[in-house]
């Protein structure tokens, strides 16, 4: 098939069991939305079974075939859905993110397994904008982006039980680019393991924002690093295809943010970076039990801090440099 959309509103549930394999379209110019396989509009969606969605992306990623300027479709995309969930779902090798989500509230994902090699571009596992009230337990996200990406306006996410890699780690981001966007508040991610990735705790906002927003109420907590690049990582000097204009500082303001037991091996010497906006610094960022060991011939494992205030206690590998 080519894509299919499911567009509600629907009369009680509405369920979506796959237990067999469905293969995208290998070519992306088949696909005339955004995503194969789109839900909007439903409430009370239970999306199951022991199947595979396979997006055939490879012929996408190739050198010859693949364009940043060109949108290419996830593998399944929730818009305006409620009171729904996901469970024991297996996606391979989207043309573009495995799961988008688009106004969600209430959506609990649980049991998935999302994987495209380590170097295919742009193939987020989970990405999530405007939404509210989503548990994401229990999974394995493997890709070639961030395992998890929380974008402008969501509010109330509880994460916990990932096992992410390859990939870029859990990312609060990019924001900071576009004028329209919100607030992104209450996160909580627990019990997860970053093994191999790019980046494990990232926060990523434009030097030069067009809006000013808040990121806060983030905490961390038990967390393990297995040969992580850039194991906790705020970057607001966020610039992902070089030479960017400097226009201005990040007007994005990160605040209350809880990194708890953090543990685990760093690639590479700054283990801890947080280098935040000068016009709006990083407030009550709270560092306790931090022990990120790097053990590379260019010394221990050493901390970053730019225009950020908070406090640290407790053990604290590498040392603190938070005022």
């Amino acid at each position: 098939m080519s894509d299919v959309t499911f567009k509600g509103p629907c009369k009680g549930k509405t369920v979506f069991f796959n237990n067999g394999k469905l293969l995208a379209p290998v070519h992306a110019k088949q696909i005339k939305q955004d995503a194969w396989i789109h839900f909007k509009y439903i409430d009370n969606l239970v999306v199951t079974g022991h199947g595979t969605i396979d997006g055939q992306g490879s012929h996408s990623w190739s050198s010859n075939n693949f364009d940043m300027n060109r949108r290419l479709p996830a593998n399944m995309a929730f818009n305006f859905v409620r009171k729904s969930r996901i469970n024991g779902l297996r996606s391979l090798n989207s043309k573009s993110e495995h799961l988008n989500f688009f106004c969600v509230d209430h959506f609990n994902i649980s049991h998935v397994n999302l994987t495209a090699p380590g170097d295919s571009p742009n193939t987020d596992g989970i990405k999530i904008g405007m939404s509210n009230n989503v548990k994401i337990r229990n999974s394995h996200i493997g890709t070639g982006d961030d395992c998890i990406a929380i974008l402008s306006g969501n509010t109330n996410f509880d994460i916990r039980n990932i096992t992410c890699g390859p990939g870029h780690g859990i990312s609060v981001g990019s924001l900071g680019k576009h004028r329209e966007e919100k607030n992104v508040e209450n996160v909580r991610v627990r019990d997860t393991v970053f093994t191999g990735t790019s980046d494990g705790i990232r926060f990523k906002t434009w030097e030069s924002s067009v809006t000013e927003i808040t990121v806060s109420g983030f905490l961390y907590e038990n967390i393990k690093m297995v040969d992580v690049r850039h194991p906790i990582n705020i970057e607001q000097k966020y610039c992902p295809y070089p030479p960017c204009p400097k226009l201005g500082d990040s007007h994005v303001q990160i605040r209350n943010v809880t990194l708890k037991n953090i543990w685990g091996t760093s690639r590479s010497k700054v283990a801890v970076s947080l280098q935040c906006s000068k016009s709006f610094p990083c407030k009550d960022i709270r560092l306790i039990d931090i022990n990120l060991i790097h053990n590379g011939s260019d010394g221990p494992a050493t901390a970053l801090c730019e225009y950020v205030y908070g406090s640290a206690r407790g053990k604290m590998l590498p040392p603190s440099c938070l005022n």
